[in-house]
């Protein structure tokens, strides 16, 4: 009997695995600043938000449970007029570093124009090559954009699939119709003089990461986390050092594409990492470093001294 129910519970756990979706998100909904307003509307677009990030299958890929990314959404309520919501959305991912208990920050992002319509207690669906609503266009854009910024961290060039069906999401939402003007805000973009210029941040992200000239940014966002935190546990020395040179790359960015917003996005999730990496360096790294950020970034001053400080 007892062996009987040890290989049922086997076969549950092996089951779990095998069906294991690929987000691990926590989903937070901070109402405050709404006065008078049911809370249990609020806690229902939690768990809706919540079953619809964890439970859709968003690739063909197997995820054991463990393999799930760790993920945080925030969102946080400015106000609600019939049925609109206007709110701005905090959305992190972050990825376990080999041989050790470290997780290394992958995404941390400000949405500011996270706006939908949303019915109480409305069932949240998703079909890939239909556009259905603007919170879950925007949730699945993020999904992608997640699932493609954890794949570049493990493979050269290996979110391409993923920031391509961003890309497709985005193109859907500027030719969907019925959106309200808060809802396109965030996607918005108009031609001028053969160029492009964007009003819309998820725009503007997914076509840089789809532009060859951020390639070398994201080669070097694959040496950082495969070959340079993953073996720091191996060789610390090394790997900072690896880190050092390779971080010539933002500049150059910088340099070619200097209205970019990936640079500082990437520096969004990473400043208190280079900061601890760094601050154990030698003299001439810590110099090096210090400067580079300081030449790109230099709105964090304050920061970055703690590279240098004793």
């Amino acid at each position: 009997m007892k062996k009987s129910l040890l290989i049922l519970a086997v076969i549950s756990a092996l089951a779990t695995c095998l069906h294991a979706q690929e987000l691990n998100c926590n989903v937070s909904i901070n109402s405050d600043q709404i006065e008078g307003s049911s809370k249990e509307v609020f806690e229902a677009l939690r768990q809706s938000v919540t079953e619809f990030l964890n439970t859709n299958k968003w690739t063909n890929l197997t995820y054991a449970t463990t393999e799930r990314i760790d993920c945080n959404l925030l969102i946080i309520i400015s106000s609600v007029n019939d049925n609109e919501y206007h709110c701005e959305a905090t959305i992190q991912a972050s990825r376990p570093v080999f041989n050790t208990s470290y997780t290394t920050p992958l995404l941390n992002i400000r949405d500011k124009a996270f706006n939908f319509t949303y019915q109480a207690y409305e069932q949240l669906l998703y079909q890939q090559s239909t556009f259905q609503s603007n919170l879950t266009a925007m949730l699945a854009y993020y999904v992608y954009l997640i699932l493609g910024t954890d794949a570049d961290s493990y493979q050269r060039l290996g979110g391409t699939p993923y920031f391509q069906a961003c890309e497709d999401i985005v193109n859907a939402a500027q030719t969907a119709s019925g959106l309200t003007d808060s809802e396109a805000t965030g996607w918005a973009y108009a031609r001028s003089g053969g160029g492009v210029q964007s009003t819309g941040r998820r725009y503007v992200m997914v076509n840089e990461l789809m532009d060859r000239t951020f390639h070398p940014y994201r080669e070097f966002f694959y040496e950082y986390h495969r070959l340079c935190l993953d073996q720091m546990q191996a060789n610390v020395s090394n790997s900072r050092a690896r880190i050092a040179e390779g971080l010539e790359v933002l500049r150059e960015t910088n340099k070619n594409r200097s209205a970019n917003i990936i640079i500082p996005i990437f520096l969004d999730a990473k400043v208190d990492e280079l900061v601890n990496i760094f601050h154990g360096g030698t003299a001439a790294e810590k110099t090096a470093v210090y400067d580079l950020l300081m030449a790109i970034d230099p709105t964090r001053s304050n920061v970055y001294e703690g590279i240098t400080r004793e």
